[in-house]
């Protein structure tokens, strides 16, 4: 599992989790979006573009 804090949303995947690969992005304890992120379309949810900007840099990163 890696758990990743920024800016006040919580990013999580599972290494065994069921494909597509995708992060669980929550603020306050509740879900914003489930995102895949091999088709970088939401599962679930509606992303801001604060969260779309913050999984870009996430991804630039590696993190993601």
């Amino acid at each position: 599992m890696g758990k990743i804090r920024r800016g006040n949303y919580v990013f999580i995947t599972w290494k065994g989790d069921h494909g597509p690969k995708h992060a669980h992005v929550y603020r306050d304890s509740k879900l914003v979006t489930k995102w895949d992120l091999a088709a970088q379309v939401a599962m679930k949810g509606r992303p801001t573009a604060r969260v779309l900007a913050l999984i870009r840099q996430l991804e630039k990163e590696g993190v993601l």
